[in-house]
């Protein structure tokens, strides 16, 4: 019940927001057929299923696997995303990283989209870990960088500084240039592309906040 009545939560508050929509990648103009995968902080996870539902899904793109902690927390926001028909794979950089990415390179090769929170779940706040560069290495899937700000919020005292949108507020939802991982790529080369990514949803997000 829990689950059900955060999902209509979620859903109520979203509907009210009042969108503007700046979309450098084109993605939402000309869906790619080919997986993608979704990166955002882990401050902005309350409007991601939202707006998976409002922006992206159709019927050829209804099937999201998602990387969530396997702790507690991660349990419990479990049970909101399966509300929205998100597949949930368990695991971070501390407890079943590799599990998880294994499970998330055969979902992305199965045709799934995912998402990657890459700071999260611990932290630190804005600074990306590197398995969301793995993920995309062994997939070859184009990592696409996505965040919102928003006008008027509830700041939660955690280490991300989590984000809870009031009702009726304006937003700015930014989706990056798609970026792709090389197959080859070794140490010095990934390490480049998480910085970039990095960088990149910094530019993309009101940072620092």
């Amino acid at each position: 019940m829990i689950g059900w009545l955060l999902r209509i939560l979620v859903s109520l508050i979203g509907s009210t927001v009042r969108w503007r929509i700046d979309d450098a990648s084109g993605l939402l103009a000309q869906t790619p057929e080919r997986s993608c995968i979704f990166a955002f902080w882990h401050n902005r996870i309350f409007l991601m299923p939202y707006l998976f539902r409002k922006y992206w899904h159709t019927r050829q793109r209804d099937r999201v696997a998602v990387l969530v902690s396997a702790s507690k927390d991660g349990e419990k926001l479990t049970r909101v995303l399966s509300k929205f028909n998100l597949i949930c794979v368990r695991g971070s950089s501390s407890r079943r990283g590799k599990e998880a990415v294994r499970e998330l390179t055969h979902l992305v090769d199965e045709g799934y989209d995912a998402g990657i929170t890459p700071d999260g779940p611990r932290g630190p706040k804005y600074h990306c870990h590197d398995g969301v560069i793995s993920l995309a290495q062994f997939t070859q899937a184009p990592i696409i960088p996505v965040s919102y700000d928003l006008g008027h919020k509830i700041t939660v005292n955690s280490w991300d500084g989590f984000m809870i949108p009031l009702p009726f507020t304006h937003a700015t939802l930014r989706i990056g240039i798609p970026m792709i991982v090389p197959a080859d790529a070794g140490d010095e080369q990934r390490e480049q592309k998480r910085l970039e990514l990095e960088n990149v949803l910094k530019s993309l997000s009101a940072y620092p906040e």
